[in-house]
């Protein structure tokens, strides 16, 4: 299983980071934003491997049957090595760009409040709110489990799906 949740976990985390860095240099708004939409879908593209993983250790290493526990455990497995792919990949973008991607994500979330009429003091306290959030993102001990948890929900989703629906042997049976 290890080498398994390995393999599918480095593949995962290598196209969720490829993904993640052309679509933050090259999809990105005008305002160094990306959509939160196309992220969330690469996500599940390179998480995707999940499924292929728990199918691969029923049919290789258990002969065709799976339980929902095992499953999952695999799927987590997978999950939590791409998770930390995506989290070293955030961290060296973020700092290579010197951080800059705070102060376009500031900058874009003021306007999209001043677009719904957000004004004066109001917009003045949501600000405030925003820059103190953004301090403690600027520290990486902060930001790294916020980064984690950007992705890793997203894999335990797929988890269980994935096990849920692989513990039947008559899903995609094994080949003689």
């Amino acid at each position: 299983m290890a080498r398994i949740v390995l393999t599918f976990g480095i593949i995962a985390g290598l196209i969720v980071s490829l993904l993640m860095v052309i679509g933050m240099t090259l999809l990105a708004g005008p305002d160094g934003v990306g959509s939160e939409t196309v992220g969330y879908l690469t996500m599940l593209l390179a998480l995707a491997f999940i499924f292929v993983a728990i199918k691969r250790h029923r049919d290789i290493n258990l002969g065709g049957v799976i339980r929902f526990w095992p499953a999952l455990a695999t799927g987590l497995g997978v999950a939590a090595i791409a998770g930390l792919f995506y989290v070293i990949t955030w961290e060296i973008y973020f700092n290579m760009t010197g951080g800059a991607f705070m102060d376009a994500y500031i900058t874009a979330q003021i306007e999209g409040q001043r677009e719904r009429g957000l004004v004066g003091d109001e917009l003045a306290a949501y600000e405030a709110s925003l820059r103190q959030s953004m301090a403690l993102y600027a520290n990486w001990w902060f930001r790294m489990p916020v980064t984690f948890t950007e992705i890793f929900p997203v894999g335990v989703l797929v988890s269980l799906v994935s096990a849920a629906i692989l513990r039947n042997p008559n899903v995609l049976p094994r080949r003689a």
